[in-house]
Parts: C-alpha cells; structure tokens; sequence
C-alpha cells in the first residue's frame, strides 16, 4: 500500500512544482515536458514486463528491487542540478516504478485466501482515492513551505523516508510467491508492447504541445496494428506450449475481459477530470494552488470511506449493483457540479463544491475496490503478476487517452487570444463541456458493467494449474509448502 501511495502521488506531484523547477534550473519548455512525460512514458511501457518479471523470478524480490530503485531514483531527482539529470531520473523512476506497482496486486492474490482479499482490496481503492487527491496538496504544501531553502526539491526527497521504510517493512513481512511451473520471459512480446505503448501514448502525451503534428497520428494509428501483432504472437507461443508475456487465455475469462474494459473507460473519465479540474480552479477562478488542493479533500475522505465498506459489506449482499451505483453516483455528483458551475460562474466557492465531489468520491469508491477484485477474482494464481500488469497498463492507457482528448474537449473550446476579462468565463465554459463528456464515459462504463458477474458466489474450486503454487518461505512467515494439499478457496463466478 505504501508503494501504490508513493507512485499515484508521484504522478501528480510534480505538475504543481512546474513552475518553480522552471525559474531554478532554467529548463526549456521541451525538458519541461520530458520531466512530466517521461515518467508516464517509463512506467506504462514497463508495467506488463514488471508484472510477468514477478511472476517469474519472485514477486517479493522484484517488489523490493522496484522500490529500491524507486527511492534511489527519487534522490537523484531531489539532487538534480540541471533539466538533462532531472529528466533521466524521472524516466529511472517510472521504469522501477513499473517494476514495484504489478507486484501489489499480484502479492495480495497471492498471498490472502478469496475470502480475506475483500478488506485489502477495500484498503486499496483507499489508498488510491487518497493518492490521486493529496499529490496537488502534497506538492504545493512542500513548495510553499521552501524546507531547509530546498524549494522544489522536497517534492521527490520525501519519497527517501517512505520508500526507506517500505523496503525494510516489506523484505521483513512480505511472502515470497512466484509461478508454479517454469517461465521463461518473451522478449520478443517485451519489445512489442513496449514499442506499441510507446507509439500510442508518445503522441499523446506531447500532441497538444506540438500542435498534433501529423506523425503522431500515424504513431497512434500505427500502433493498433502493433497491438495486432502483439496478439497474435502471444496467441501463437501460447499454442506451442511456450511462455508468453500476455496470457491471451485470461481474456476468455468474463470477468477478466469485462473488468478490463471497465477499467479502460474509467481511465478515460478520470485522465479527463482530474486535469481539467484543476486547470479550471486554479486558470480559470484564479484560485492558488494550495486552496485548490485542499478544495479536494471531501473528494478524498469520501473515496476512502465507501472505498472501505464496499468489497466488505455491500459487494457480498448486492454484487456488481455497487459498481453501477457508483458510475451513477459519479454522474449525480457530476450533474450537480455542472449546476453549479452555471449558476455561480466564477464566484463559486469551495464549500459549495464540497457536495458534488462528496457524492463523485464516493460513487468512485464504490469502483475502484470492488472492480480490482472483480477483474482478479477468477485468474490463476501463475498469471497473477501478468494480470496485475495489464490491469494498470489499461488504467494508464485510459488515463493518457483521457489526457490526449482534454486538448480537444477542454482546449478546443477556449479561443486562442482571449483578454484577462474573457479568461475565466471561456475556462467555465469549457469545463462544462469537458464534464458533459465525462458523465457520457461513465454512462458507457454503467452499461458495460452489466458483464461483469451478477454477484459472488462462493464455490470449493481450484484449477489444477493452481494447486502447486509455489510459496517460498520468507523472514514474514511462509504460504503452503510445495507439494503440501492444496487450500480451497471461495472465488468470483459469474
């Protein structure tokens, strides 16, 4: 939960600090980027591998090594003296990132029983609604407060004491765990979905900036057909009994297949909201950054809390109708800050904003925990650490893709030479049309829902494949030991 904490904060963090990176390294608009991008890029096209490097060589020790180097790479950003090391240092840490992320998931499927994984799953979704909240606040606390005269460099040195304890806690706690039977990693399938995630998410990532040139929708365009080559590939390797990177088997799992796409649409609406919203408190009402970050915190508290109860205590009595409520909660909450929006224009107030983003965090809450179990609830424990992988690599994707199209409902709705008198009404405006768009994702991630399973039903069932998992005996205790019967356990089925 720590390094899930530490990387969602992390993405966030650092565009508050933009500015201030800016007058003291004296960075180009092009290293500015790169700074931002860089990470995003390093981290999507790792995240599959790291997954599948868990599943291989030990998802602990890969855990271990990832937020090691994570923490290293996150000294070399705070001590950076000039934008050309501070650049390299983001992209080493998005790429150990992706190491230690997969390995979350994947350690909690295979370490708790089916019927414990509902309370983690529940910490989770409140890690993640308190992740994606405090990383604005985070950062601008830090940079207003100028620790020790550092200015903008406490932004990545606080990661040193957290990540610190993370590895120590986590070699001493942490069972070992990897796949039962022998696998090999594909490089090949490595170096095609990291060649396609880069083709699709490069573009953009930088497209608004560059005006989208026309190589970078031959780039995004390009890249469905690499995916198509991707799919192909693994399908094949899986046919001649090799080891491939993507276990193309998963996908005939309903719930699996379903979960994904969710995920994928949900990405969307968030890389949409999160981005426009703040660009709308702080460019459009004028607020500072530090009144915009703590304006988020019912939002925060309110994912949290529903995050917590809902795997637990209403998943079990009322299934995938939780997941529903909150695609509709989140478009209640929306609609309301629409209302909102038009009937106060630029005097509208924190408080009054406090109402529609309770109501939004905790229809999101009632997503985001229940749905990572719903999507793992029915993979083999083997192919945990690659379906961990896939799992964040969707939600990354769908974040970019939603990121890539605020340039076109956001910023295509602002005029390109506007007087300070026109700025803040052309933001509101186009902060409804952005959010018009988000409740319409989150109408089609209310209807794809309805394949994942109705509800959890409990069944004494293990495929053989996953009656020889493999626990290796750490200094945190140790899992059944090889050859030992295997544990039956309750699992989702549609």
């Amino acid at each position: 939960m720590t390094a899930a904490f530490m990387d969602l904060v992390d993405v966030t963090i650092v565009n508050i600090a933009i500015p201030s990176i800016t007058r003291d390294t004296g960075a180009s608009v092009s290293a500015i980027q790169w700074i931002t991008a860089g990470y995003a890029l390093a981290f999507a096209a790792g995240l599959i591998t790291g997954g599948r490097l868990g599943d291989i060589y030990g998802r602990k020790r890969l855990f271990l090594i990832g937020i090691a180097g994570f923490t290293v790479a996150s000294a070399l950003c705070g001590l950076a003296g000039g934008p050309e090391i501070l650049v390299a240092a983001r992209v080493l840490q998005g790429a150990t990132a992706a190491l230690m992320v997969p390995q979350v998931l994947s350690i909690v499927h295979a370490t708790f029983p089916a019927h414990e994984r509902g309370k983690v799953f529940g910490l989770f979704g409140a890690v993640v609604g308190l992740g994606a909240v405090s990383g604005p606040l985070l950062g601008a606390l830090l940079t207003e407060w100028d620790l020790f005269g550092l200015g903008w460099r406490p932004i990545f040195l606080i990661n040193l004491p957290v990540g610190i304890a993370g590895l120590v806690l986590g070699a001493k706690f942490i069972t070992e765990s990897k796949a039962p039977k022998a696998v090999r990693l594909d490089l090949a399938g490595v170096g095609l979905v990291t060649l396609a995630m880069l083709m699709l998410i490069y573009p953009l990532t930088r497209g608004h900036e560059l005006d989208w040139p026309l190589w970078g929708h031959v780039s995004m365009v390009g890249s469905l057909f690499v995916f198509g080559a991707l799919v192909l590939y693994q399908r094949q390797k899986s046919l001649a009994g090799g080891s491939p990177l993507i276990e193309i088997s998963l996908f005939r799992v309903k719930s699996f297949a379903a979960g994904i796409a969710v995920q994928l649409t949900f990405g969307v609406a968030l890389g949409i909201f999160f981005l426009v919203w703040t660009l709308y408190m702080q460019m459009g009402l004028g607020w500072s950054v530090l009144r915009a970050g703590t304006t988020g915190i019912p939002f925060s508290v309110a994912v949290s809390l529903a995050a917590g109860i809902s795997v637990q205590k209403l998943v079990p009595r009322f299934g995938r109708r939780v997941l529903q409520g909150g695609a509709l909660l989140m478009i209640t909450g929306l609609l309301i800050y629409l209302w909102e929006a038009e009937r106060y224009g630029l005097a509208i107030t924190s408080w009054q904003m406090a109402l529609p983003l309770v109501v939004m965090g905790v229809g999101m809450g009632l997503i985001v925990a229940p749905l990572t179990d719903a999507v793992l609830s029915e993979v083999p424990k083997e192919h945990a650490g690659s379906a961990s992988g896939l799992i964040n690599t969707v939600q990354q994707m769908g974040m970019a893709l939603g990121l890539g199209l605020v340039s076109v409902v956001f910023f295509g709705a602002i005029g390109d030479r506007l007087s300070p008198l026109e700025v803040g009404p052309a933001y509101v405006d186009a902060f409804q049309q952005s959010m018009g768009w988000v409740v319409g994702v989150l109408s089609v991630i209310f209807l794809v829902m309805f394949a994942l399973p109705a509800r959890p039903r409990a069944h004494e069932a293990q495929s053989p494949e996953t009656a020889g998992e493999q626990y290796v005996e750490g200094e945190g205790g140790a899992g059944p030991a090889p050859g030992s019967p295997p544990v039956k356990e309750p699992a989702l089925n549609g």
